[in-house]
């Protein structure tokens, strides 16, 4: 069977599924997921099996770093991902919400009820959690889904996949409202990606080109998630540890994540006194540092940073920084060279602040917090299907409600138009 084919049949089957799902009751869709979780902790060695394969042929194949970050697993991982499956199971269900209800004076009441979106395809590269993410995700919400993973974890994402299809299958859910397509080749992305047929909305989640990719080529709805630039701006107000502290885990808790920042920018009011103990310490912590003129002056230990630098999304230990004249300037470099992700400022000046959450254009706005927040599990949602730097339909972290859609039920009592 070629991929057109299987891919076709995948579709089908989550079409059918997708039937079924929309009113399944909570109940069984939450023991679906929590029987799911336990299955991940009970086949973790088999799933850590499956990686080990996945990440000996990545190391082989000369993947280095965040990225074998993203695809590693291990015991705690596994864990992670299970315990993100019983947070969404805890939940309320979305589906059947009255988001709206109202009476005309003809006596017709109109209720706008919260449904699901039906078959949802998502498309990411190396990382395995994504799997049961995504899963989890589309089940609570009476979504059938499609999974189409990069081939660096392909055997990661079989074994999850496998082992949470059946859980679910044995709560009263249909097998196929998970499906994993098992062929890495371009022909089975660009036919799920053109399947308007079967599915209703397409996911991308992973680098500039996989996303920049699926928006062309896709004639299926995409919700576009996006690359994460993502600032810090140390404003002449701030507490200055404060900043330390915010910049150092915005940059090294876990550099090879879209939330991770990738410029500092600092008001020179402050740079000559914060800006050579900061550099210093992400130094110490292994980071490379690219400044404009300015930071050189001040710490001269920084390479030259180009056009280029400011644009990047590194996901590795490489940081830009500049020199700003204050929060104005700081909110035009971010208009610029920002992808519209997650940013923060630090300050203790409530009208610098005011000023950067009115003026600065991003699905996150923080002040005085780490970039690292913006994630469906730390706003709550128990997990993320990504982050949306779009405006339409959905923004930031997309938990339950991004996954749905509405309906509007009209109820009369004989009304006709007149």
């Amino acid at each position: 069977m070629g991929s057109f084919e299987s891919v076709h049949e995948i579709g089908k089957r989550a079409k059918a599924a997708a039937g079924i799902l929309a009113s399944l009751p909570a109940e069984v869709k939450d023991n679906a997921l929590f029987r799911a979780a336990d299955a991940l902790e009970i086949e973790t060695n088999a799933i850590l099996s499956a990686n080990a394969v996945d990440f000996e042929n990545a190391k082989n194949g000369g993947m280095t770093g965040a990225l074998l970050d993203r695809l590693m697993l291990d015991r705690n991982r596994v864990c992670q991902m299970a315990e993100g499956l019983r947070a969404v199971a805890k939940l309320a269900d979305p589906v059947g919400e009255v988001i709206q209800s109202w009476n005309r004076p003809n006596g017709l009441q109109i209720n706008k009820v919260r449904v699901p979106i039906g078959v949802i395809g998502i498309i990411y590269e190396a990382r395995p959690n994504v799997t049961a993410d995504a899963a989890g995700l589309c089940l609570k919400a009476g979504n059938a889904c499609i999974l189409r993973g990069g081939s660096e974890a392909i055997e990661s994402n079989k074994a999850i996949a496998g082992i949470m299809a059946s859980a679910a299958e044995e709560a009263g859910v249909p097998k196929s409202a998970i499906q994993l397509i098992e062929t890495t080749d371009r022909e089975s992305a660009a036919e799920l990606m053109r399947m308007n047929d079967c599915v209703d909305a397409l996911i991308p989640r992973g680098g500039a080109g996989l996303i920049r990719k699926v928006v062309e080529t896709a004639t299926v709805p995409v919700i576009e998630t996006g690359v994460g630039n993502c600032h810090v701006y140390v404003d002449a107000a701030a507490d200055l540890d404060m900043a330390h502290n915010i910049v150092m885990n915005a940059k090294t808790q876990r550099p090879g994540v879209c939330n991770a920042m990738e410029t500092l920018l600092v008001d020179e009011k402050v740079a000559e006194k914060f800006l050579p103990m900061m550099l210093d310490s992400l130094a110490r912590a292994g980071v490379e540092i690219r400044g404009c003129e300015k930071t050189r002056v001040l710490w001269q230990a920084a390479a030259p940073a180009s056009e280029d630098d400011y644009y990047a999304e590194f996901l590795a230990l490489v940081l830009a920084v500049k020199v700003v004249s204050g929060v104005g300037e700081a909110v035009e470099h971010i208009a610029k060279y920002g992808t519209k992700h997650s940013e923060t400022i630090v300050t203790n000046d409530s009208e610098a602040a005011r000023f950067f959450e009115q003026n600065v254009d991003a699905a996150v706005v923080y002040v005085n917090a780490s970039t690292r927040f913006t994630d469906g599990f730390e706003f709550g949602f128990g997990a993320e299907l990504g982050i949306s730097t779009q405006k339409l339909h959905a923004r930031g972290p997309m938990g339950l409600a991004e996954i749905t859609t509405y309906k509007y039920v009209v109820r009369g009592s004989g009304q006709v138009r007149v």
